[in-house]
């Protein structure tokens, strides 16, 4: 009796257990099936209502390689299989189900979410080296190896994308080359400054650049004193904003806004190392009286293709932005420079001690969690006078779009930080003597300092007293040129100048 039940038990006991193991089957084979068919191109195009997604990636190198093979969304946008594929999906599954039910993707920047700054959240490098297992083909130009031999050295630190971003999803504006065009587009016909602005006293001016169109305004700061540097209880502050020292500035003049794509081109067209007019043996002629080299052509198109004109000229380097101080020194015969870092705030201030020039506190304008959204003040608050991440759709705009601080100047917080002639030093503030006159940093370093953020800047970055610094390296990690530019930055899009002008006997000063 107890033998045959053991035997029914034994029976169950297998038939559960081929059940089961039938089951398991069934359920991975539509699993499976279930995962190849929301794998699909189509399937993707269900969700993701863009504009030109399927358009720009049918136009695209993946959509119809060199060998016939059809590259679909997942290959490129999950990591593969076995390398977190699954999991990966669920998550993008997920979101993507979500944004098309309860998202417009009408409201939806497009644009910005093409940036590297978004694409490297979405695009896998396992993904690209699955397939580009072989990086030095023999079809592969001597530039393109100088580049994967630089990538295969940093592997760590750069994605396929810092140099290939269009690859899947192709954009007619964009260039990978050197820009040999750039710069040629320019008004011929309009008539030419003859001479520079006269400058008679410390007044506010309007800049005329000789031999171009080019003219842009000038204020007058007036000198005085101020607390350089943020209070230890001012919101979002960091260190090396103190400890706060009274220092003085003379008077001098300041750039109303940014450097603008028109004046650096009217450098550039000037100046250009390449394309001089030269005599037979490749020397300077004398037409070439400037004596200044300028930028060669830059790699790819500098402005982003965001637009040329009254926008801030971006990603030239700091050895460009000086070249082009003596430049315009030289053609307007005044003393051209970049604002000393004391200059710079206390010209950013315009007579005011608070974090902003305007009403306010960074956590007003920050919207940090539910009780910021419900409480805080609207980001548009801030916006009227400063361009950031909340209302910059991740990119620069003209001069128009905010208003101006006291002393008359735009965008002096946000929009593109600026370049200033001090070395930067965390501890500068420490060694800054209190009530020093015209104080100009520490005498040697590494790096310079960079002021008044940028479209990329969180509010607590745009503050008047926060500070930031060039980097080199991180800036220029992706030039596929040997050796590197020193003139165009590779991975930096939100850096500009500002330029002032000393109250001298050049400008009116007895």
């Amino acid at each position: 009796m107890l033998k045959s039940f053991r035997n029914f038990l034994r029976k169950k006991l297998l038939f559960v257990i081929f059940i089961g193991f039938a089951l398991g089957i069934l359920v991975t084979i539509y699993s499976n099936k279930a995962i190849e068919a929301t794998s699909t191109p189509e399937s993707c195009e269900m969700c993701h209502v863009h504009p030109h997604v399927t358009d720009s990636w049918k136009l695209s190198v993946h959509h119809e390689t060199r060998v016939g093979i059809h590259i679909g969304c997942v290959e490129c946008h999950l990591p593969p299989k076995g390398q977190g594929f699954l999991k990966e999906k669920i998550k993008a599954s997920s979101r993507d189900l979500y944004g098309f039910i309860f998202k417009d993707s009408a409201d939806f920047n497009w644009e910005a979410k093409s940036t590297l700054e978004q694409a490297q959240h979405f695009v896998y490098k396992e993904s690209c080296v699955n397939c580009h297992q072989n990086l030095f083909p023999l079809t592969l130009n001597k530039e393109g190896q100088e580049a994967h031999l630089y990538y295969s050295q940093n592997e760590e630190e750069l994605r396929c994308i810092n140099c290939h971003l269009n690859v899947g999803h192709f954009d007619p504006n964009a260039k990978h080359a050197k820009n040999v065009e750039f710069g040629d587009a320019g008004n011929e016909s309009a008539e030419k400054y003859k001479e520079a602005a006269k400058v008679n006293a410390h007044e506010d001016y309007t800049e005329t650049i000789p031999g171009t169109t080019v003219a842009f305004n000038m204020k007058a700061i007036p000198g005085g004193s101020f607390k350089m540097g943020s209070p230890e209880g001012e919101q979002l502050r960091k260190p090396d904003e103190g400890p706060q020292k009274t220092v003085n500035v003379s008077p001098f003049f300041m750039a109303e806004v940014e450097v603008s794509w028109d004046n650096y081109l009217a450098f550039y067209s000037a100046t250009a190392a390449e394309g001089r007019t030269t005599d037979t043996e490749g020397a300077r002629t004398e037409a070439d009286v400037d004596a200044i080299s300028g930028p060669t052509p830059p790699y790819g198109q500098p402005d982003q293709n965001w637009g040329l004109g009254n926008r801030p000229a971006i990603t030239m380097s700091y050895h460009s932005a000086e070249t082009y101080c003596k430049w315009l020194s030289q053609v307007t015969g005044k003393t051209y420079r970049l604002p000393t870092e004391a200059e710079w705030e206390y010209a950013a201030r315009g007579g005011t001690e608070t974090p902003f020039f305007f009403e306010g506190n960074p956590k007003d304008f920050g919207e940090k969690g539910l009780f910021g959204k419900l409480f805080g003040k609207s980001s548009d608050e801030a916006g009227k006078f400063i361009i950031y991440d909340k209302n910059s759709g991740l990119k620069t705009s003209e001069p128009e779009a905010v208003e101006a601080n006291p002393y008359g100047l735009k965008n002096m917080m946000g929009n593109a930080a600026e370049y200033c002639l001090d070395w930067y030093a965390e501890n500068a503030y420490e060694k800054l003597q209190d009530g020093a006159n015209d104080p100009k940093g520490p005498v040697s370093g590494t790096e310079r300092v960079v002021r008044g953020g940028s479209f990329k800047s969180e509010i607590g970055e745009v503050r008047s007293a926060a500070r930031s610094f060039t980097e080199s390296k991180a800036w220029m990690k992706t030039d596929p040129q040997m050796p590197k530019s020193i003139w165009w930055l590779s991975d930096c899009n939100y850096i500009s100048f500002r330029v002032v002008c000393e109250y001298d006997e050049n400008t009116g000063k007895n």
